[in-house]
């Protein structure tokens, strides 16, 4: 008896992680199809963030975001968290920030586990209607 309760906790246990956001994925770029990168995702002081850990284009490796603003003005690409502030609501992760550095523009950010291996990952102005949607896929 206690060997199935056991073996029925270390499960929920592995579910749940398998549905959590947190970890490495391969960023795609939503006009051209290429991936790009990986972000890490992270908890912190129970928001969630993402930082830039690799990206692939070579030539690229050593750029700034000198159109950013704020702490993040000419600070490394790589490096860079990206992701700022997310809480989680229900199935969403939501009520944080965007920061795209090719443009130094910030915007809201909404995440949704799509699967356990696909992240949905959109930044808006306004109202999520407004804005774009790439999709991740985990690192494995």
């Amino acid at each position: 008896m206690k060997l199935k309760i056991l073996f029925i906790i270390l499960l929920a246990c592995q579910l749940c992680q398998s549905q959590s956001i947190l970890g490495k994925w391969t960023t795609i770029d939503d006009e051209t199809g290429k991936e790009k990168g990986i972000v890490e995702i992270f908890e912190h002081k129970g928001k969630v963030y993402g930082k830039i850990i690799e990206i692939f284009e070579q030539e690229k490796r050593h750029y700034r975001c000198e159109k950013c603003e704020g702490d993040d003005k000419n600070k490394p690409i790589l490096g860079l968290v990206i992701i700022k502030g997310l809480t989680k609501k229900g199935d969403v992760y939501e009520g944080g920030k965007i920061t795209d550095p090719k443009n130094g523009k910030s915007y809201h950010c909404k995440i949704t586990l799509q699967s356990k291996d696909k992240l949905v990952v959109r930044g808006y102005i306004g109202i999520p209607l407004i804005g774009r949607s790439q999709t991740w896929i985990r690192l494995k």
